[in-house]
């Protein structure tokens, strides 16, 4: 009964949340000794000279040794991947995934000029700044201490990472690659004389969207590029 219970739960999950975290928790391995961070951070040598690919996808997967840190992140990525992909990103599963292509693409270049060896927690800052950004009038509450709106949550984080003895060039580098996805994909298109420059290949398209089961189906508001989620808001660390 209980694993019905957490299989039918976990088939709930989006399919790009899903598929990101299991493959993030999947990564614990390393507490077994199976498989090391040696293995797995972002090296272009490793990459490039001994076709050591792999490099590119699993430094965005570790989150460091189980602890506080780890538990952290997940939490936030897990919550805020989910909250994309079921509000403005919801019947747009291409999209979605060429956000994480976009995203993952811009960090690997600017992770080369910082000398950055795993960028799971800089995504996990654009995820939530996207979000942020597109729900500016949530309230949010940080663990009762801090009550703010919620384009600030990527703020209030960096400075918490601070606090944690964190280097803040991981949570500026997610804050910068959102800021140039939200501007490209719902600011500039706006604008007069813009257009949108990012397009979802067909590809993407072709693999991952479905056509929709009501033809009649109006978005709502949040659900649209651009689109602003409005409602209570969300409390954070309770």
């Amino acid at each position: 009964m209980a694993y019905q219970t957490f299989r039918q739960e976990y088939l709930q999950v989006p399919p790009v949340t899903r598929a990101y975290t299991t493959a993030c928790r999947s990564l614990l391995f390393q507490q077994l000794e199976l498989i090391t961070p040696f293995q797995l951070y972002f090296n272009p040598e490793l990459i490039f000279k001994h076709f050591q690919v792999w490099r590119l996808i699993t430094n965005y997967l570790f989150f460091g040794p189980v602890g506080f840190n780890f538990l952290f992140n997940m939490i936030f990525l897990y919550r805020y991947c989910r909250m994309l992909e079921e509000g403005s990103f919801r019947g747009r599963t291409a999209d979605f995934v060429f956000m994480f292509l976009f995203g993952g693409f811009l960090m690997t270049l600017f992770g080369l000029l910082v000398n950055l060896v795993f960028l799971g927690q800089a995504f996990t800052i654009m995820l939530v700044y996207v979000w942020s950004r597109r729900n500016p009038y949530v309230r949010m509450n940080f663990f009762g201490l801090l009550i703010f709106q919620a384009p600030f949550l990527p703020w209030v984080l960096m400075g918490f990472s601070l606090l944690l003895g964190n280097s803040v060039i991981v949570d500026l580098l997610g804050i910068a690659v959102g800021h140039i996805y939200f501007f490209l994909e719902d600011v500039f298109p706006n604008q007069p004389g813009g257009g949108r420059l990012l397009r979802t290949p067909g590809l993407l398209k072709a693999i991952f969207d479905t056509p929709d089961e009501d033809p009649n189906y109006n978005p709502l508001p949040e659900e649209r590029p651009g689109g602003f989620a409005w409602g209570e808001g969300q409390r954070l660390g309770g």
